[in-house]
């Protein structure tokens, strides 16, 4: 299966890509498999199971199906769209029950004067949508296929191109060289006013749990101090710009799935670290994200960047590892020492759990995307400081994260039923 950057950099909504995006793009989908049958539809029936019926409420998971059978679609949809449509919606959301293929399983039927169609669809992790029908793989010949990073290496090598080059050359596949430098300065374009809107805003997020938003007056505070001497004011301002963004996608915000939602944060407060204390430019935007765009593959093709796989190493863990390698390659990082950041930004979130409280994409998701995008410049650096040579490589860290997710209970993957989830009183 071939991935283009754009299908790990997709726009859309919060505050959840398997939650809120890949359960809009399966209802919208459905709808379309229809054909001519749709005119005589009455009534849909639609299920959500396991994480998306445990924890759709707080994901917005309902609201998504409801959008998407209208029609609307996660990247142009109106944040404060109302969904209207000419037949009867049964939606049911079981906390309990799950599909076998995977955790995220979704079931439409509709009805007229008898069944007119059943699908069911799998929603895979940054909005990537699997089933019957829902989505043929892309069998694009790419001139360097990879899918492991031995693979990418071994490219790297065998041609003397950057990671960069590399994704560069197999994006061109199905893009212009000037689409695809104006699809990147887009997404960037999104990341920056994702986080100027998320610094422009205040008050209680909503949902219930009262979490207050912090970015507004961070910003205003950080700019009102004499900073002169603190050597680790940048490190402030990235925790700023990780907790803009997931700030405003636990509010419904447009986001850009950086792989996922709930992990939007790291690759733009990173992205903004670049382009300020680095002094980077739009050439170094577009290299940063196809490298990291690169890793990206990596991980979705032999690991997972699903929390209800394989809990949030496979969302925060997959974002810190794309964040250090897009950095490295900045940096003027080689092949390997971009390997060896992503390995160190996979490895130091092993085992973490995903365990929403309230089931939303509040606590501990937004100050953990702060924490994500330090790690990913600490990786960097890291990796900077050696040769790129290390005992563990990226694909046995992978490989690792997806055993870990496989042994790990299923009330620590998204269900909200274990973890913080269950130990933070909500008031």
């Amino acid at each position: 299966m071939a991935i283009s950057v754009f299908d790990l950099f997709s726009i859309g909504i919060g505050p959840s890509s398997s939650h809120t995006v890949g359960p809009m793009r399966a209802a919208r989908m459905f709808l379309e498999s229809l054909g001519d049958a749709r005119p005589e539809v009455t009534r849909v029936e639609a299920e959500l199971f396991g994480s998306l019926g445990a924890t759709g409420h707080g994901h917005g998971s309902d609201k998504a199906v409801r959008l998407g059978l209208p029609g609307y679609r996660p990247e142009d949809v109106p944040l404060d769209a109302v969904p209207s449509y000419d037949f009867e919606l049964d939606l049911t959301m079981h906390r309990r029950k799950s599909l076998p293929e995977h955790p995220n399983g979704m079931t439409f039927r509709a009805y007229g004067e008898k069944l007119l169609a059943e699908r069911t669809y799998y929603s895979v992790g940054g909005g990537f949508v699997r089933g019957e029908t829902a989505i043929v793989e892309d069998s694009t010949e790419l001139p360097y296929p990879f899918s492991t990073g031995a693979d990418l290496l071994a490219h790297c090598g065998e041609t003397g191109l950057p990671v960069s080059e590399v994704m560069l050359r197999n994006e061109l596949s199905w893009r212009t060289a000037e689409e695809i430098r104006a699809g990147l300065l887009r997404i960037w374009d999104v990341m920056a006013e994702c986080v100027r809107n998320g610094c422009e805003h205040d008050g209680v997020l909503p949902g219930g749990l009262k979490v207050p938003r912090r970015a507004k007056a961070w910003r205003d505070k950080l700019l009102a101090e004499d900073s002169e001497g603190d050597s680790l004011l940048a490190m402030d301002w990235v925790s700023l710009y990780a907790l803009a963004v997931n700030e405003e996608n636990a509010a419904g915000g447009r986001v850009v799935t950086a792989p996922t939602n709930g992990a939007a944060g790291i690759i733009p407060a990173v992205l903004h670290y670049y382009r300020r204390f680095v002094q980077g430019d739009d050439d170094g935007v577009v290299r940063f994200l196809l490298t990291a765009g690169a890793i990206g593959v990596i991980l979705k093709t032999t690991g997972s960047i699903s929390g209800a796989e394989v809990g949030c190493q496979g969302e925060v863990g997959s974002a810190c590892a794309m964040a250090a390698a897009g950095l490295t390659e900045v940096l003027g990082g080689s092949p390997r020492q971009v390997e060896n950041a992503a390995e160190i930004g996979v490895e130091h979130h092993l085992g973490l759990t995903c365990d929403p409280v309230g089931g939303l994409v509040q606590i501990p998701c937004i100050e953990r995307n702060a924490v994500g995008a330090s790690k990913a410049i600490h990786a960097a650096r890291i990796a900077m400081r050696g040769d790129g040579s290390h005992v563990v490589t990226l694909d046995k860290a992978i490989k690792t994260m997806r055993d870990t997710g496989a042994d790990m209970k299923v009330k620590y993957k998204e269900t909200a039923r274990g973890g913080l989830a269950v130990n933070v009183i909500e008031c």
